[in-house]
This record gives C-alpha cells, structure tokens and sequence, in this order.
C-alpha cells in the first residue's frame, strides 16, 4: 500500500505554530526530567547526570533552535529578477519546503531520548507525520518523549509510537513511508537499505563510529588524558563518537601514556552492552595476539574483555593502522594507540578506515585546523571531543560505512522536507513557443556570445 499523507490539520498548520509547538516540548521535559532519567537508566546508564548532560541538555536546545530558526529555515524562498537568465524574462520562481509525508525513526538504545528526539522534533516541525519505532529496553523513554510532545500541543495522530522489535521496523517499511531515519550499526544499515529498496524508499543513515584523536604539535597531553578517559567512561563506552583510536607522534608517545595511566589507574569497571561483548572481546584478543600491549595493566590481572558483561578501560599499545581492533565499530571503553609521525600519515589513518563519523585534534590551533581540512569525517573537534556535537545549530552524520545524510541543525531539518517549484511566467512574451526562423540560430549564437563572453 503507498505511503499515507500525514493528518491535514498538523501539515497545513502554519509553519510557526508548528515550531512552536514542537519547541514547547521542552518545557514538559524539563518539568518530568526526574522520570525520563529513571526511564534511561540500565547497566550502561548508572550515572542520572550523564542522560541529564548527554540528553535532556542538548534535546532542549535543539528544540529551543527549532522554535526560533524553524519557520526562517522552512519558509519559501521567492526567486525575482535578480540573477535571473535574460531568456527568462517574465519567469518569477517560488522555492517551497514540503512535508515528505511519513518518516519512519529508528532509534538507537545508547541514547534513547537526543537521538530521536532531536529527529522526531524535526520531522514534525516540517509538517511529516513521524512513526518513532524505539530499541528494545527503551519502550518507556520513548513514551515519556512522545507525550511531551503531545503535551505541548502537536496532534495525537502526528505521531505513531510502534513496538521495539524489528518485525514492527519492517512492517511498517512495507506499508509505506517516504523517508527512514536509522541509527544504528553498519549491518542493520545494510539490512534497512535492502527492506527500502524495493520500493526505493530514501534514507538518512547515521551509523557506526571508530573516532580518532589526533595528538599533535602544541598539544596539551593533560587535556588529551582526561578527554580520553572523559570519551572512554561516558556512557560505559557506548558512544559511536567515542575515541578508539589514538593517533600520537613516537616523541610524545611516552608521556601520553603516562597521562593516560594517571588519569585512568582507579578507572571503575563498567557494563558492556549485550550486543557489544562477543565483538569486542574478540577484537581485545586478537590485538593482544598480534602483538599488542595492555597500557592500562594493572599487576595481577588478567588480560581484559568483556566477555562477563563488564570491564575497565582498556588502551592497546602497538597496533598497526591496519589491525581489525583499529577500524572496528567497538561499543565499549577500549582505544587503540597508533604512532604516526607527519600529517599526510595522520590523515591516511583516518581517511583508510571505513568508519569515518567524527575525529578530534589536539594541538595548535592553526595547525589543528589546517589538518582538520584533510579529514575526510562528518565533524573534527579541535581541542575538545563528543561535547561540541551537542551545538543544536550543527548537522551531523558520517563518511564511508558511518553512513550517509545528516540530522540536526538547519541542513537536517531541511532533510525532513522535499524542495517543490512553483514558476509563474507573467507578460505575454514566450519567444520559445513561437514558429522557428532562418535567422534563429544566428541570432541565438550571438546572444550566446554576448552574455557570456570573456
């Protein structure tokens, strides 16, 4: 069955109300903050000011931005007679930003309330219809977040809430929507795009991460240390922009490691996602078989992984850039140190691996930002990492296998949307529509030269 249209009231409310209510929505969050944190917490989640600071922060923000740049960033653009082509003389255009119609969230389980948040607010602020499918385990965010919407007004049939299994995805891909909006790992990726394809359904992929931290000249090793054991601990390590891998120059690698020892030695053990520990404990192995080394050991213990369901940090020593660990999609506290010593070796590190969301440099600034230009990565981060993300005015999304279209700021809220055209030709000249004459092309080679000569 084709796509249905979403209600008529909610796409033909005006532009502003719309964001406006869609922004309203924070205050309700604000309000039962305490009940959404209780609704985020599971073994990963131990820490209430974690869902307040990674979450409940930035999906305010981001909604505060929809409601003030919203209608300025959805309203139509007219197109008059200035930089107009003088062979359309009398031609005015109008550029309008369309509902696409049904969009289809599927939402990730290590963030339950910025993730889809930020896009079902989007989504409905363009005038769509959302059907927000949530990860099993997150069933009651994810009504705490709807009814906060509904709370601040957006329609009851605006919104569809579905099951959190993946049956209740594929159903509703079958039915029919106009755009599906996934985050998720690389291989439920491919598994969404091949359910689309038949009917040739668009998608935003916003997939896995193996983020690089870039420690070059200038840098602060103090700040590296504790950004990394920061990106390390966040979120027990479930975060696809999370650092993996440490890239350092042979002439720092030494007092690196011991800042990192340092700022890491009482590290506590944290829980490692179900669906994270089978791949991960097997990529710690096999880095520790090919020669790899345990920065972080500490006397008496054993080799770490997962494989219990938690572990501490882990910095492996002495990988090659082309070990599976240091291109792997990993969802738990463990980096890699990779010694490069120029920019050019720097940048092909990150730009070979096939995950290439985000990366963070530290160093100067002008030369942070002259290698930042090199990267091939959906956002760089100088001197900082995962918190500059959170700016609601930025889009996000990926390179490579970390996917493809972009969520959040003005450009994800535009991929809510489908440019339509309207052209209304005034006067009565149409040059075009009349009888052709001998003398045309002479004539139009001329006009041709003329208006473009050089």
């Amino acid at each position: 069955m084709p796509p249905t249209s979403p209600p008529r009231s909610w796409r033909e409310t005006e532009t502003r109300d719309r964001c406006r209510k869609v922004s309203a929505a924070r205050h309700q969050i604000a309000r039962q903050a305490e009940r959404l944190i209780a609704a985020c917490a599971n073994a990963q989640r131990t820490d209430p000011v974690e869902t307040l600071t990674g979450e409940l922060f930035p999906l305010c923000a981001a909604l505060k931005f929809i409601g003030r740049q919203g209608p300025k960033v959805l309203q139509s653009r007219m197109l008059g007679a200035w930089g107009r082509p003088l062979w359309l003389w009398g031609v005015r255009s109008e550029v309008r930003r369309e509902p696409l119609g049904d969009v289809l969230i599927l939402a990730a389980w290590n963030y339950p309330l910025l993730l889809p948040g930020v896009q079902l607010a989007q989504g409905l602020a363009a005038g769509n219809r959302v059907w927000l499918k949530p990860a099993p385990g997150c069933e009651a965010a994810s009504e705490l977040l709807v009814e906060s919407f509904h709370a601040a007004g957006v329609p009851r049939d605006a919104i569809g809430l579905l099951g959190s299994s993946p049956q209740a995805a594929q159903d509703r891909i079958d039915q029919g929507v106009d755009l599906v909006v996934l985050t998720g790992g690389s291989t439920t990726g491919q598994a969404v795009m091949t359910r689309c394809a038949p009917r040739l359904t668009p998608a935003v992929m916003e997939l896995s991460g193996c983020d690089a931290v870039i420690v070059g000249p200038g840098a602060d090793l103090g700040l590296v240390a504790k950004a990394v054991a920061f990106g390390l601990r966040f979120n027990a390590g479930a975060t696809c922009i999370g650092p993996r891998r440490i890239i350092v120059g042979s002439d720092t690698r030494g007092e690196l490691i011991e800042r990192l020892r340092e700022r890491l030695a009482d590290a506590p053990a944290v829980a490692v996602h179900p669906s994270a520990r089978d791949t991960a404990t097997r990529l710690i192995r096999e880095a520790f078989a090919q020669g790899g080394t345990d920065l972080l050991r500490r006397e008496g213990e054993a080799i770490p992984a997962p494989e219990d369901g938690r572990m501490r940090p882990v910095i492996i020593g002495d990988v090659g850039a082309d070990w599976p660990i240091a291109s792997a999609d990993l969802f738990a506290p463990v980096a890699s140190l990779i010694v490069a010593d120029d920019d050019a070796r720097r940048a092909e590190i990150v730009n070979g691996c096939r995950f290439r969301l985000a990366a963070s440099i530290f160093g100067d600034t002008a030369w942070a930002t002259r290698l930042a230009g090199r990267l091939d990565v959906g956002h760089v981060s100088i001197n900082d990492l995962i918190f500059p993300t959170s700016d609601p005015r930025v889009p996000f999304g990926g390179c490579g296998q970390s996917g493809f279209g972009v969520t959040r700021g003005e450009e994800g809220l535009l991929a809510m949307t489908r440019p339509k055209v309207i052209a209304n030709h005034r006067g009565k000249g149409r040059l075009h529509l009349g009888d052709r004459k001998e003398s045309d092309l002479k004539t139009l080679l001329g006009f041709l030269r003329w208006t473009h000569r050089g």
